[in-house]
């Protein structure tokens, strides 16, 4: 009796997970199978097995290894500014400041608005004749090409700050509040000072928040595209071209080999980032 009766809830269960499996199967599992066998021929149709050439190819591409070094470069920079930053807001929001609802509703705006105002936005205020063109031109300096000269990587840097710093200070908060200020009425009785309770509290006690908000500033730098395509399109300037760029242009070649060749390569990056992130935080805990 106790047999049967386990038989048909595994049976139930499995009825009720069914849709879910067979959906992360269609749209996930098979295509993922799909690519990385597209990485390992020399055609998507008929094609014959060449082992890791593809992904040799793609190490020797110019384009490739420029992509690779802008989006390095564009995360080892954004990431740092965009984490200083948030807590930095997250500490003033923390605080009894007057408006602090009405600030904190300011800096969550990024996270409701659609992508298609963002863009209209940014293109009003970089355009060659837009409105910060003007204001530089008031004041007798020549206009600025923004999103065509080297200036482009500080435009989508701020695109990114802009979009990132909302969630990121949401985060941060949510760890502040959560430290009991039990701690930091004992350190004043201790004699500490400001920074003394900043370094040896408030850091301590937010790092498995630092560690979350981190791997998730790492993944959102990859996901700043959608904004600089629509922006300055498939070949923007040279600063700003990054690895989705390069699997966009080979999209649209058809050449699946070397895209899906760069989208494995950037995600095991990715994928050795957050691994070793995440060996770092259980060191961390453990000690």
């Amino acid at each position: 009796m106790k047999r049967k009766w386990l038989r048909s809830e595994r049976l139930a269960i499995l009825m009720f997970l069914a849709p879910s499996l067979i959906g992360f199967a269609i749209f996930y599992l098979v295509p993922f199978l799909v690519g990385f066998y597209y990485s390992l021929v020399d055609s998507p149709a008929n094609g014959s097995f060449v082992g890791l050439d593809n992904y040799v190819q793609l190490l020797q591409s110019a384009s490739f290894r420029k992509a690779a070094h802008n989006t390095a470069i564009f995360t080892l920079t954004g990431v740092p500014l965009v984490m200083v930053i948030s807590l930095g807001l997250a500490l003033m929001l923390n605080r009894k400041l007057p408006l602090r609802n009405w600030l904190r509703a300011a800096y969550v705006m990024p996270l409701v608005v659609p992508v298609a105002s963002i863009i209209v936005v940014w293109q009003l205020l970089f355009d060659m004749q837009g409105a910060i063109n003007s204001i530089w031109t008031s004041w007798g300096h020549a206009p600025i090409d923004w999103m065509n000269t080297s200036w482009a990587r500080a435009v989508v840097l701020l695109i990114y700050l802009w979009k990132t710093l909302g969630y990121n200070m949401i985060l941060f908060l949510a760890g502040l509040q959560n430290i009991p200020e039990e701690y930091y009425e004992a350190a004043s009785l201790d004699g500490a000072g400001p920074i003394r309770k900043f370094t040896s509290i408030t850091l301590v006690c937010l790092m498995p928040t630092n560690f979350f908000v981190l791997i998730m500033s790492i993944v959102s730098s990859f996901k700043v595209f959608r904004e600089t395509y629509l922006i300055a399109g498939d070949y923007p300037h040279e600063s700003i071209y990054m690895l989705q760029h390069y699997m966009n242009n080979m999209f649209q070649a058809l050449d699946y080999q070397k895209l899906t060749a760069a989208s494995f390569l950037m995600a095991a990056v990715i994928v050795f980032m957050v691994t070793i992130l995440f060996h770092f935080e259980r060191k961390f805990n453990t000690n």
